[in-house]
């Protein structure tokens, strides 16, 4: 399967424990495009989306249209997890170039990735 870093898809989430999103939702795929094709990689991490406006650099803000969401959404940044690929049910299709750099500083600031860090 190969998916590009920022293609919004459709996952069946469940089964979840505690806080964890659950259910079938939109999800972003942020994993590297190259890994994601590789069959000896089963997983693919994940992003999940919700309707439900957050605050701060966890939850950039997602517009409707060609990412294929029909209402504002927020992506869930810090339920970032990875998934099997049998998971994925359908293809929506990308966010915006912006909206995926707010999704890459959320997952530096998550991670612990950003410069300066160390």
């Amino acid at each position: 399967m190969n998916l590009d870093r920022g293609t919004v898809v459709l996952v069946g989430l469940d089964p979840t424990v505690g806080h964890e999103q659950r259910g079938q939702r939109p999800c972003i795929a942020v994993s590297d495009p190259a890994v994601n094709a590789d069959q000896r990689f089963p997983l693919i991490a994940i992003v999940p989306v919700t309707g439900t406006p957050g605050e701060g650099s966890l939850y950039p803000e997602l517009s409707p249209g060609k990412s294929g969401l029909t209402k504002a959404s927020y992506a869930l940044v810090d339920h970032l997890r990875s998934i099997d690929k049998r998971r994925i049910r359908r293809v929506f299709g990308r966010v915006t170039k912006d909206e995926l750099a707010a999704i890459d500083q959320g997952l530096e600031l998550f991670l612990g990735l950003g410069s300066g860090k160390g």
